[in-house]
């Protein structure tokens, strides 16, 4: 295997655990506290790798970390789960899956990243197949949640967009960026869960059980693999991995609750794991690690991708 398709292999590891979020959630955890479990995720996560790296911010990067975090958790989560209160799963993420786009065109603006056809063209064949594998017939439509769908889209790709330009610190491991976005981000949800959805629950074994999932390898361990695959991998490379999210979710919805999985469902994950796999076929532009900022105007690559599925209303990502 070469060294891109590995790192391509262990970045596809984190929309393929975001895939489970919807079966965690709806089978673990109390319901109705998506915030609350949006701050369970990100916060002890963070908190977590703070300790073990023992590394914070400094100079510019307290303010750094805390756009970041804001951006890829604190914004993109509360913005997330309005647009899944307000819509059709399906529509929700229909609607998330125009990410791969705002990529590309943030990419262009901020990274010097000239789009090309068969990224535009496998992008929106990823949506096609996206919105074949979740969207219902007769889904309604709300302008709010629509828009709130679409800002969180933005908010989560101009994270990583951000987080490509801005590289990280001499001497600070993707680990520690990790976890000083995790914790930004959560300390911003934490007084949105607590405004929006009062006290936290009562707690069981099988919540904490299903929190401790999520904060550990649905989120610490995704979220470094992600960074480390946006600092490696170009901007449509690991933008296009995120229809593994959705198609994740599909399948354990089908084998794990009994969901139908019928003939337009799976022509729909055929297309958009054609879109994975062809997004992988631009060659990937790696830079060093540890690096620092990337030079605005730089051609090298950016990346993202709003890996959002909301099979039903839910958390995802």
């Amino acid at each position: 295997m070469s060294r891109k398709a590995a790192v391509v292999a262990l970045t596809a590891l984190a929309p393929i655990s975001w895939g489970s979020t919807y079966f965690v959630t709806t089978e673990f955890l109390p319901p109705d506290r998506p915030l609350f479990t949006g701050l369970m995720r990100a916060l002890p996560a963070g908190l977590l790798l703070l300790a073990l790296t023992r590394k914070l911010p400094s100079g510019a990067w307290w303010w750094k970390s805390a756009v970041l975090g804001a951006l890829n958790i604190g914004a993109f989560f509360p913005l997330l789960f309005l647009a899944a209160s307000r819509l059709p799963g399906g529509v929700a993420a229909v609607v998330g899956s125009v990410g791969p786009l705002f990529v590309v065109g943030l990419a262009a603006l901020f990274l010097a990243e000239r789009p090309t056809t068969r990224t535009l063209l496998t992008a929106v064949a990823a949506a096609f197949g996206v919105s074949l594998v979740v969207l219902k017939a007769g889904a309604a439509f709300d302008l709010v949640g629509v828009l709130a769908g679409l800002l969180s889209s933005l908010s989560m790709s101009a994270g990583v967009v951000f987080t490509k330009r801005w590289g990280r610190p001499e001497g600070v491991g993707a680990l520690a960026l990790t976890g000083w976005q995790l914790t930004a981000g959560g300390l911003v949800i934490l007084p949105i869960a607590f405004l929006v959805e009062g006290a936290p629950p009562a707690l069981t074994g099988t919540h904490l059980a299903g929190y401790a999932y999520l904060a550990l390898g649905n989120t610490a361990i995704s979220y470094f693999l992600w960074f480390r695959g946006i600092e490696r991998l170009s901007a449509s490379s690991v933008t296009l991995l995120g229809p593994l999210s959705p198609i994740t979710a599909a399948v354990i919805g089908w084998v794990a609750l009994g969901q139908a999985l019928g003939p337009v469902q799976v022509l729909g994950m055929v297309i958009a794991f054609g879109a994975t796999l062809a997004g992988q076929l631009a060659p990937a532009k790696p830079r060093a690690a540890g690096a620092g900022a990337v030079p605005f105007g730089s051609a090298e690559k950016n990346s993202q991708e709003v890996s959002m599925d909301l099979e039903v209303s839910g958390v995802r990502r």
